[in-house]
């Protein structure tokens, strides 16, 4: 496997996009208030049924060839693994960018804002070398933190955070007003860099 740093540009994007980032959700981590919240906080995996697929890029057409329209990409690095020429894994991560309102205008940390890996090569290792590269990527531009958001309804998501030494930081109930997100769950995860 060989992982590219590429410039975010139309056809880097196109290579990207390629790999699919759809994943089945078969649990969810739900989230329960202790004592109203002032007991704690626990999550609590339970099983979705019936599964569902959710694909990222559908959602809201936030897709990877929409991000040169809304943003200014020259802060942005996108790493793409490759296997035979063919893109089977990817991740993005931005720095100093006012769009990506994640980053809060802070200097010191970056957004992963994407990461995938195509369905025929996930658990290969793959999402953990361009996960390295850009935690790697942001170190070099001084970031004391990178950023990652995920649902609660992307389990594997979590637990590979985890895997990578991430700690959940912030659980926002409240944070998707559209009808069909409304019952999942923002986490916010930090990697310590």
């Amino acid at each position: 496997m060989e992982i590219l740093t590429l410039p975010v540009n139309t056809q880097s994007l196109e290579a990207y996009s390629t790999v699919p980032i759809d994943f089945e959700v078969k649990s969810r981590l739900s989230v329960d208030l202790l004592n109203e919240g002032l007991g704690g906080i626990a999550l609590r995996e339970e099983e979705v049924m019936p599964p569902y697929v959710k694909d990222y890029d559908e959602a809201k057409g936030e897709g990877p060839m929409r991000w040169l329209e809304v943003f200014n990409t020259s802060n942005w690095a996108l790493f793409v693994a490759c296997e035979g020429g063919v893109a089977v894994g990817g991740a993005t991560v931005a720095f100093r960018t006012a769009q990506v309102h994640m980053l809060r205008g802070r200097e010191d940390m970056s957004v992963l804002r994407d990461i995938r890996v195509h369905p025929a090569h996930r658990r290969s290792g793959i999402g953990t070398a361009v996960f390295a590269e850009a935690a790697r990527w942001s170190r070099h531009r001084n970031c004391r933190l990178m950023k990652i958001e995920t649902q609660n309804v992307n389990v594997p998501a979590c637990r590979f955070y985890v895997r990578q030494g991430c700690r959940l930081g912030e659980i926002d109930c409240y944070a998707y007003n559209e009808p069909n997100l409304a019952h999942e769950v923002m986490l916010i995860w930090y990697l310590e860099l």
